[in-house]
């Protein structure tokens, strides 16, 4: 106990008096010292104390897929900063492969009595995968905020960059510089966000052919292996469902001895961090992440203070940047 004492208070920058007296429910401690007591024993993993496990935490699960695709820490870093400027405590939640699982995320968030949660890429994001997760949070009516998907079963509101309008600046920009054979790297079949893109792709089009599209896993690798099927049939300009997955295609192009833009046009998506360091510099389709990760929270604290959220889905316009990736086509 003592040293639990200790920890918390050197956490809060209070004396362990102050913790001792939040814990007990004593009197003569600020609301504000309170709260920051309370959250600091959430944060640190102890059991509140039987009389105070009834109030919900001012917690707020923050559940990312993977922090290796730049684009998500950033989402991080905005989403996280303004729900501090609320006195809001975000909770980083990131998967691992054969760690743990966003269902037993959810299953520990339930457990600290948090405020809410926002999910940023996940198995919301596939119409396949279990959901059960989700529901339990809408039936304890925990305020939850999803990113760049929604599904209209789960009856959260969510927060989007405009897959339509993306791929319909992508290709129209690879069309005007001549490229005929056009293809999509995209995610699994399931995968909300790039079944979005396919349609926006074949109503842009009019039609793509199957064979100029491949699936595969959001990687550098995962782009490579696609880009290599579709430049060997013949495919010249690549729109691609991520960056990780452009710069993919731009290994593969390379390991064939194909100059990118000279001979393969590449555009990304989300235009996450350096991706005008690269070589050659990444034209991508950039998300207003700024923009996004403040409609977030205050769609996200309007739950928690207990107004009615309809459970839209509020979509964000993208801009085309183009860069170094991207050039005439080919002549024949």
């Amino acid at each position: 106990m003592t040293r639990r004492l200790a920890v918390v208070a050197k956490k809060v920058g209070v004396s362990e008096a102050t913790v001792s007296r939040v814990l007990n429910g004593k009197p003569g401690v600020s609301e504000a010292t309170r709260q920051a007591v309370l959250s600091a024993l959430d944060v640190l993993g102890y059991e509140r104390p039987t009389q105070l496990r009834g109030e919900r935490a001012r917690l707020v699960g923050l559940v990312l897929p993977e922090l290796q695709n730049p684009i998500f820490p950033a989402f991080a870093e905005v989403i996280g900063g303004a729900l501090a400027q609320l006195g809001l405590t975000p909770v980083l939640c990131t998967q691992t492969r054969g760690g743990v699982s966003e269902a037993d995320y959810v299953d520990l968030l339930l457990q600290q009595q948090v405020s809410g949660v926002v999910f940023a890429g996940g198995l919301y994001a596939q119409a396949d995968a279990p959901h059960d997760h989700y529901r339990r949070l809408a039936e304890r009516n925990i305020p939850v905020v999803l990113v760049n998907a929604a599904i209209e079963h789960l009856g959260f509101p969510a927060v989007s960059c405009d897959d339509a309008v993306a791929v319909e600046q992508a290709w129209r920009h690879l069309a005007s510089l001549g490229h005929e054979r056009i293809g999509l790297v995209l995610g699994p079949g399931d995968h909300v966000p790039s079944a979005r893109k396919l349609s926006a792709a074949r109503a842009v089009a009019g039609e793509v052919p199957e064979e100029h599209v491949a699936r595969a896993m959001f990687s550098i690798e995962g782009g490579h292996a696609a880009a290599s099927r579709l430049i060997e049939r013949g495919v010249t300009g690549f729109i691609c469902a991520s960056d990780p997955l452009a710069l993919g295609v731009v290994r593969a192009a390379r390991r064939k001895g194909l100059d990118v833009p000279g001979r393969i046009s590449v555009v990304g998506y989300d235009d996450s961090a350096l991706m005008n360091c690269t070589e050659p510099p990444l034209t991508t389709v950039r998300q207003p992440i700024e923009a996004m990760g403040k409609a977030v929270v205050e769609l996200l604290n309007a739950q928690i203070s207990g107004s009615a959220v309809a459970p839209d889905e509020l979509l964000f316009e993208p801009e085309l940047v183009v860069r170094g990736s991207t050039a005439q086509a080919p002549r024949p």
